[in-house]
């Protein structure tokens, strides 16, 4: 006679599937990261690095411009549809003809191209490098020239031969998330909340529209457009300077530099900016608003050493988001197309 077994409940057959999800999912990361080094290229393309630092360092002397642009260029790269270049196509279905995309940098558009064709200038190099990789090298290298971390990127990504504008809405973090909604994208790249708030600091360079926060500055006023609601105080003082820069009658084309402290050099001002309440962006704002946050941006504020590692560290792991391999991916002769 048999002996009864209860069947496993709903929530225990779910929380299984839940499991075995993860640790697919978890797999497949860690077999695509697989493929990524730092000697990638030593033997088909050495002078790779060079290559591309050499194309930053004179974009760089054009305009800065290109700098915080290239930066953010790789972040919605990796975080649309994994770190695959497929930000750099172009077309009326390409992810950079939709949402937060469509004010990518040109600069840093730019910048991006004329590496690829220093890169394929190269009679070794030619056609083996791939657009991804360019991309996360141009990032590491317009953090370094304006006073970031050196650090050693790992190579080995190929291109996307996908683009798709009706993703990139929903891949992206808003100018009004709160820390909840920060950690639950992060999380799903698998990223940390020290992760995020480290990434975040990659705003030392940055800037912003004044549609991205000008309902901070008039949170009873019905502004024009806008987004990012009203979200956490903000320094009295520089309100008023920024309604200055963005009055209600704003002109699309102006913006604000996210540090007010060191605008043009990557350093940790960015979060004395938050500890001083002068946060533009609601979503940079609430990493010191909330108390969950507050110390790491507390330690970062003080401790340049401390953010510089942690940004490291958080830019490799971004860097091996969605990378594709195999037939999955290609290594593009012009990288706003596919082959």
């Amino acid at each position: 006679m048999r002996s009864w077994r209860p069947s496993p409940s709903p929530l225990r057959q779910s929380m299984v599937a839940v499991v075995v999800v993860m640790a697919a999912t978890a797999w497949c990361a860690a077999a695509q990261a697989a493929q990524l080094s730092q000697s990638y290229y030593a033997s088909t393309c050495p002078n790779v690095e060079t290559l591309v630092r050499g194309a930053v360092t004179q974009k760089l002397q054009e305009t800065f411009n290109a700098a915080p642009g290239t930066l953010r260029l790789f972040f919605h790269d990796c975080f649309v549809r994994g770190c695959d270049a497929s930000v750099l196509l172009s077309g009326p279905d390409d992810e950079h003809s939709a949402g937060a995309d469509t004010t990518l940098s040109p600069d840093a558009l730019d910048l991006i191209t004329r590496a690829k064709a220093a890169v394929d200038g190269d009679a070794q190099c030619a056609n083996k490098v791939s657009c991804a990789d360019i991309l996360a090298l141009a990032a590491r290298d317009v953090v370094s020239q304006t006073g970031g971390p050196y650090y050693q990127v790992e190579l080995g990504r190929l291109d996307g031969k996908v683009g798709t504008r009706a993703v990139v809405k929903h891949s992206l973090p808003g100018a009004g998330f709160d820390l909840d909604q920060l950690n639950t994208l992060f999380a799903a790249n698998g990223l940390t909340q020290t992760d995020m708030i480290a990434l975040s600091g990659g705003h030392t360079i940055g800037v912003t529209h004044c549609d991205k926060f000008v309902r901070r500055l008039y949170p009873f006023k019905g502004s024009r457009g806008g987004a990012g609601g009203a979200g956490p105080p903000m320094n009295l003082y520089f309100l008023r300077q920024m309604r200055q820069t963005c009055p209600l009658n704003y002109s699309p084309s102006a913006f604000a530099m996210l540090d007010a402290v060191t605008p043009r050099k990557f350093d940790n001002g960015y979060y004395q900016t938050l500890q001083q309440m002068k946060g533009l962006l609601a979503s940079d704002q609430v990493l010191f608003a909330d108390r969950r946050s507050r110390a790491t941006v507390n330690y970062f504020a003080a401790n340049q050493t401390a953010f510089f590692d942690a940004f490291v560290a958080a830019m490799a792991k971004l860097g091996r988001v969605g990378v594709k391999t195999g037939s999955d991916g290609e290594i593009r002769r012009v990288c706003t197309k596919v082959n």
